[in-house]
């Protein structure tokens, strides 16, 4: 494990909250969670940097010490990757957003929209960071997700408007025995070796595994990992996964619906109230819905599994 800037990030919200259970709300992480992901960041750095008082928590000599290089680390990374930038001749129109099937005809539309601006992308791992991003006026808008009972936390100065929810589908080789099914249970999924991403702020695995524990099952985690590699193993038949019912259809690659429908994924754009968007936003959002619309035929399971007329838990949020 290497010291990573998520980690300088948690012992700074540690310290700011003064309290494990605050900061875990914050971060969106179980208290547990959090507390074991301290303990490793302490390991890594070779001592203790929190110490229990009856308030909660406060930083030993050596957590002051790490504290201080951390608030100073921090905003420079942040310059590095929004504040230095070439003068640009017109303004500019920053957006950030996580893995979002909607966000090319979002921009697409931005583009043709703002044709006096220049409109940028980026990318970060975390919803709650790009919400960070947008309240510190770093962002302009923000393509942001959450799960039901795991939804993002409000934050002044930022509107938080939902585009659209849709389901959470099974994904595995074309050759593993559960592709010959039309749909898949969690039972099916729960028999088999899992290929899941690293826990994050946003919850969302913790999400899958609150699910299948509340149907009386669990992930059988096997290999963990994200981005291209998790699809690679997937496709080498190692196991199943998760995905958005909008992912992208790859050669091999099966996408199948899950029975009951017991789990979703909720799309959201972010924006400053004071920012460009602030007089516009209900265009914007419309927009969205219009592209994550497109978005829903780039494979074969979710277009079938719209024309069922199967049940959505917010009505109207559908593409």
């Amino acid at each position: 494990m290497e010291l990573e800037i998520r980690h300088l990030r948690v012992i700074c919200a540690v310290a700011e909250s003064g309290s494990l259970t605050r900061a875990a709300k914050s971060l969106r992480l179980s208290q547990p969670g959090l507390t074991a992901q301290l303990r490793r960041i302490e390991t890594m750095l070779g001592g203790a940097l929190f110490e229990r008082v009856p308030q909660g928590v406060r930083p030993t000599a050596f957590g002051e010490l790490v504290l201080a290089r951390a608030r100073a680390v921090l905003p420079a990374v942040d310059d590095l990757v929004f504040g230095l930038r070439a003068p640009a001749q017109h303004r500019t129109l920053r957006i950030g957003t996580v893995n979002a099937p909607l966000l090319a005809g979002l921009v697409s539309w931005l583009d043709a929209a703002h044709p006096d601006a220049r409109v940028t992308t980026v990318t970060r791992g975390a919803s709650t960071r790009l919400v960070e991003l947008v309240e510190a006026a770093q962002l302009e808008l923000a393509v942001v997700g959450d799960c039901p009972g795991f939804e993002l936390a409000a934050r002044p100065g930022v509107v938080l408007r939902p585009v659209v929810i849709e389901p959470v589908f099974a994904m595995m080789a074309v050759g593993h025995p559960l592709a010959a099914k039309p749909e898949v249970t969690l039972g099916d999924l729960a028999a088999e070796d899992w290929i899941v991403p690293p826990p994050d702020d946003d919850r969302i695995r913790e999400y899958w595994a609150t699910v299948l524990r509340d149907a009386g099952l669990a992930m059988r985690v096997r290999h963990e990992v994200e981005g291209p590699v998790l699809v690679d193993l997937v496709l080498a038949g190692l196991g199943v996964s998760l995905c958005q019912a909008t992912s992208r259809q790859s050669p091999g690659l099966a996408i199948r619906p899950i029975v009951g429908t017991p789990l979703w994924y909720r799309h959201l754009l972010a924006w400053h109230r004071d920012g460009p968007f602030a007089a516009g936003g209900a265009e914007v959002v419309e927009n969205a819905r219009r592209a994550h619309g497109e978005a829903s035929r780039r494979n074969d399971a979710y277009p079938a599994w719209l024309a069922r007329g199967a049940d959505r838990p917010l009505e109207g949020n559908g593409p």
